[in-house]
């Protein structure tokens, strides 16, 4: 099992420092977010200023973009990072489709992302094998690359990128519920668990979905990594923070899923109601002791590593803790864990 690192919302100049930082501690990997910041940039920094480190977008928002743009974003960040960018997409929901992007929300979910996928491929064959640029879908009708505007073959030997991917850029996705499970099963290099899940909705539905996909298209279940982002908390101000970060996840309707299969769709709903009526502060109360000690690891610092690893044996390839790596905050925590887990490699 591998341990990566989740980049803090920053501006681009902290970027360099704490890359830098994450690769000289022993982290495998390096992630970025869509939140307050565009999730492709800072990998041009992580690039220049790492040289083993893996880097990757968990996620950037697919629907909010033209498979075209990714296509070219992630050609150029696999180019000079010389075969370790991971280009890792997710759907987002759709109020932040219609109302923060102002985009239309597809009538597939799972339809437009993997013809998104598709196109992504179809560019990429073009650029590297010469392959006619033809792909006509539902939401896509893509014919036209013109020797102007093809950026040409990677040079550099990639590490990763199988899944019909042909061994160039790999491509992970996110979801909470079983269409994008299989969709990832079906045809992506791996699978981005949301931090809203518990180790049974994962090893009940989720992995069972991703295995339906890979065997309804002939693959095999390791050709989908699986990579876990992780509510853990050693203090009490942790445990506050994983509180109320639960209760805003279990508030989304589309998730309601995770708690149902637990008992707790009541809740659920509960919160769903506090949100839309602006009680944020309320929302945290109704996650339950047992709720809490279901989605998050509960550790001391010493056990931290020796928790994650029992929970998630088995169930995933990598994992990242729901808590920014920054160098200067928390380090002693941080060089514990990240021994830990290089020592059992």
């Amino acid at each position: 099992m591998k341990l990566d690192a989740a980049l803090p919302p920053v501006a681009l100049t902290d970027v360099p420092v704490i890359a830098s930082a994450a690769e000289t501690l022993g982290f495998d990997a390096i992630w970025t977010s869509e939140t307050t910041h565009d999730p492709f940039l800072p990998h041009t920094l992580i690039a220049e200023h790492t040289r083993r480190i893996r880097s990757g977008t968990a996620i950037a928002v697919s629907f909010a973009r033209s498979p075209a743009t990714i296509a070219y974003t992630a050609w150029d960040l696999a180019a000079q990072s010389r075969g370790r960018f991971i280009l890792g997409l997710g759907t987002q929901v759709k109020g932040h489709i219609e109302r923060r992007f102002g985009l239309a929300w597809p009538d597939s979910v799972t339809g437009k992302l993997r013809e998104q996928i598709q196109v992504i491929r179809a560019f990429w064959d073009t650029w590297q094998n010469d392959a006619p640029l033809n792909f006509r879908g539902e939401y896509y009708k893509i014919t036209l690359m013109a020797p102007f505007f093809n950026p040409g073959p990677l040079s550099s030997p990639l590490s990763g990128g199988g899944a019909g991917g042909g061994g160039l850029v790999p491509i992970y996705i996110a979801g909470v519920n079983t269409g994008l499970a299989r969709l990832a099963g079906e045809v992506c290099d791996g699978f981005h668990v949301h931090p809203f899940h518990t180790p049974q909705y994962l090893s009940q539905v989720l992995l069972p979905s991703i295995r339906y996909g890979t065997e309804k298209t002939g693959r095999s279940k390791s050709d989908v990594t699986i990579s876990a982002t992780i509510f853990a908390a050693s203090d009490e101000a942790a445990l506050t923070f994983c509180r109320q970060q639960i209760s805003f996840y279990a508030s989304t309707p589309s998730y309601r899923p995770v708690m149902q299969l637990h008992g707790w769709g009541a809740t659920a709903e509960k919160l769903s109601s506090l949100a839309a009526r602006g009680q944020w502060q309320e929302m945290p109360t109704q996650i339950t002791d047992q709720m809490l000690e279901t989605f998050a690891i509960i550790a001391d610092e010493d056990e931290m590593a020796a928790a994650i690893q029992r929970r998630y044996h088995g169930l995933a390839d990598r994992v990242t803790l729901y808590l920014p790596f920054a160098p200067g905050k928390r380090d002693a925590f941080w060089k514990k864990l990240v021994g830990a887990f290089n020592s059992e490699k």
